[in-house]
């Protein structure tokens, strides 16, 4: 079944673009005829996704450039570092790339936000493209203009504020998605109900099978809708000085599992899935939810393929592990963890936790 292009708007005067969402998009011409003119393009990619859309992406952009270069990076969340980004940066200098150069970000979160970053700082500014191949960015990271790159201390800590031109979700890529990189994404379509949408919530409950075998028509849906309301969110706090802070819910307890254990070990959304359900337990022990509601929850995520138990960090002190990382959190103020809580279903907040509270979670929610 074909899916009906659909367009999403990002609501920020000058710098506003469109999310195309729909089937045979990526490799289609018409779906970057309003793009600025330049002379060249370089396509960001990694080595697992390069051989399967690369070239077919370079033909579609055939007609509007001169000169299209590719570059290949490494796959993997411990490859988003310094080094990657230079590979960006030496392919363009040496290439003698102008400011008018626009940068293609084809695959996950990760070729998007070292692709953006680079876009943001190469010659002080590039257009750039996501183009994103996995779900996780489509319904999330390729979105809202956050770009960055790791640090051994902490994850996306280095990095800015830049958007896009223009976002194409190509659904059929998909299809060649692991099954365990398709749950990770389904992570970050979930974690829009709890914080901004109950009936989105309860759809996904009634239509999680089908958005595992990917019926179209379903997968459609999550996408649109969780691009919805981030494009609102984001029209409203671009640079998260409040209100988009509730993007983050799950990511404090899951950053800190991802770089815990290590880049890579844990897939960003299986991070996030654990998070969100420490998060939601956070929310019940500080009275703004009951039990009932972090075990639906928990279910949800549960049946979407994710884990709902945090790892052990450390064997001797485990949560005053997780505390120690998290303080390095972005939301952190002055030492202060902050963390998103439920504050009622479909409403989110930041604020924070006693760290004995915090411990108490942590020991309940770890394998």
């Amino acid at each position: 079944m074909t899916v009906h292009t659909q367009q999403v708007a990002i609501e920020l005067g000058d710098r506003g673009y469109q999310i195309a969402i729909g089937d045979d998009l990526f490799d289609n011409p018409a779906s970057y005829a309003t793009l600025p003119g330049a002379s060249t393009a370089l396509i960001v990619s990694n080595t697992t996704v390069a051989p399967l859309y690369v070239s077919r992406l370079k033909q579609a952009l055939e007609a509007g450039y001169e000169r299209i270069l590719e570059l290949q990076l490494p796959d993997g969340e411990e490859f988003k570092t310094w080094e990657s980004l230079q590979k960006v940066f030496d392919a363009l200098l040496s290439a003698g790339c102008d400011r008018k150069t626009v940068l293609f970000a084809l695959g996950g979160g990760v070729v998007g936000d070292m692709t953006g970053f680079a876009a943001a700082t190469y010659m002080r500014g590039v257009p750039f493209v996501q183009v994103p191949t996995t779900l996780l960015a489509q319904v999330d990271s390729s979105v809202g203009g956050k770009t960055a790159i790791n640090h051994p201390l902490g994850k996306n800590m280095i990095g800015a504020f830049y958007q896009p031109r223009l976002v194409v979700c190509d659904l059929s890529v998909l299809s060649t998605l692991p099954k365990r990189e398709f749950s990770s994404g389904l992570a970050e379509v979930i974690k829009y109900g709890p914080i901004a949408d109950t009936e989105f919530l309860g759809w996904l409950e009634v239509s999680m099978d089908q958005l595992l075998a990917q019926a179209p028509e379903a997968l459609a849906h999550a996408v649109r809708r969780s691009c919805e309301i981030k494009a609102w969110v984001v029209g409203q706090d671009e640079k998260e000085t409040g209100l988009r802070a509730i993007l983050n819910f799950g990511h404090t307890f899951g950053h800190a599992i991802e770089t815990g254990m290590g880049y890579g070990v844990w897939l960003h959304g299986e991070g996030v899935g654990a998070g969100m359900v420490m998060a939601a337990e956070l929310s019940h022990r500080l009275g703004l939810v009951d039990a009932a509601f972090v075990k639906r929850l928990t279910r949800l995520i549960e049946r979407a393929g994710l884990p709902t138990k945090g790892p052990v960090l450390d064997a001797q002190d485990n949560a005053g592990r997780y505390l120690e990382l998290m303080r390095l959190d972005k939301k952190s103020e002055a030492g202060e963890i902050r963390f998103v809580v439920i504050d009622g279903p479909g409403r989110a907040a930041v604020r924070p936790a006693p760290d004995m509270l915090v411990r108490q979670v942590i020991d309940a929610c770890c394998a």
